[in-house]
């Protein structure tokens, strides 16, 4: 058992994607700013800063970051071991120490297939645990902001957390996306979560009667949320576009290269998905920007198999040397969203004076 008698948390737990542990560590150790263990299991991280005295800011800053390899980042208070009888004591003592109360509880595993097996308890015994919070008047969605996480990386152990609560946040941080019967691929699920986790005010940054270029568009995945969305598309590849997408009076299909291509009139949105290494899928998208071809861009990064976070920092400096010098001021947001694979999906704005 790791607990604080105050019930203040002490470290931070992060989930990712399982076989990105190294690289979610990695970013971690570089925005904390100071030194601290790790440890690492399948699709999640803990970090637990070595210095107590400024512990509480190293954990609030680190929660407070967009971090690119963390789906989520909760605060943990404190673990413990559980029994094979009497799970919920112990859970409640816990909650008795720390004497707060919370908006809501989630009851949560890692995305592995051992955590998978996880959901039916978790499913179940999250009742008994909702009853036993009421009973002690811990849960007043009114008059908290703080949702309680109850982290299970086996089903005798539990990691106690909280965070506070975010629309984009998802149980176990996985989004339920349904997938639309029309759309013509599953790329359209990675394209629709970038919206919602990335974009600021989507419903306004995406307006109908804008225009966009989709470049690598085939078969029309990413086409169909911009579409979706009231935007006229220029899809560009050699490739078909197929279904829904295909002949659209929305969409104009040009056969080119996506490398080569530029619109003839400035567009509201540029989007990639190409399979390129990422560091050209960087310079293109910059050129676009500094030029004034686009404004606002989301762009897939498909990283190499070693020395991810490396490769990441290479992209965005050299999109950065390329906006300075043309004294364009940006903002850029990334994250490897629950739909991507070996990549990750960015988010790039030109920000008006």
């Amino acid at each position: 058992m790791t607990t604080t008698q105050t019930g203040l948390p002490y470290a931070l737990l992060a989930y990712c994607r399982p076989g990105f542990e190294p690289e979610c560590a990695e970013e971690i150790a570089d925005r904390a700013l100071a030194p601290g263990k790790f440890e690492r299991g399948d699709g999640w991280v803990v970090f637990t800063p070595s210095e107590k005295n400024g512990c509480q800011k190293v954990l609030r800053d680190l929660l407070a970051l967009n971090l690119i390899f963390s789906r989520q980042t909760l605060q943990v208070h404190q673990r413990l071991s559980l029994g094979s009888k009497d799970r919920l004591t112990p859970i409640v003592d816990a909650l008795k120490i720390q004497n707060t109360v919370f908006s809501d509880v989630w009851l949560e595993h890692p995305d592995s297939n051992e955590g998978k097996s996880l959901s039916g308890f978790t499913r179940k015994f999250g009742d008994y645990v909702a009853k036993a919070m009421t009973a002690h008047d811990w849960l007043q969605p009114q008059a908290s902001r703080q949702r309680l996480h109850l982290f299970f990386p086996a089903q005798n152990e539990v990691m106690v957390a909280s965070r506070p609560v975010r629309a984009t946040d998802w149980l176990n941080g996985i989004p339920r996306l349904r997938m639309p019967s029309d759309a013509p691929s599953r790329s359209t699920l990675k394209m629709l979560e970038a919206i919602l986790v990335l974009v600021d005010e989507p419903e306004r940054k995406f307006r109908e009667g804008m225009t966009a270029v989709d470049l690598g568009a085939a078969p029309g995945g990413w086409t169909y949320q911009l579409v979706a969305r009231g935007l006229k598309v220029f899809a560009v590849d050699n490739g078909p576009m197929k279904g829904s997408m295909d002949g659209h009076h929305q969409v104009k299909h040009v056969r080119d290269d996506g490398f080569k291509y530029r619109p003839k009139n400035p567009v509201d949105w540029l989007v990639c998905d190409m399979v390129e290494q990422p560091i050209r899928i960087a310079d293109l998208i910059a050129k676009w920007v500094a030029s004034g071809n686009a404004r606002r861009a989301i762009f897939n990064l498909k990283l190499p198999m070693k020395k991810r976070h490396l490769e990441v920092e290479k992209c965005f400096a050299l999109i950065d040397q390329k906006l300075k010098k043309a004294d364009i001021t940006y903002k850029i947001t990334a994250k490897q969203l629950f739909h991507d694979r070996e990549e990750i999906t960015c988010y790039l704005t030109a920000v008006k004076d």
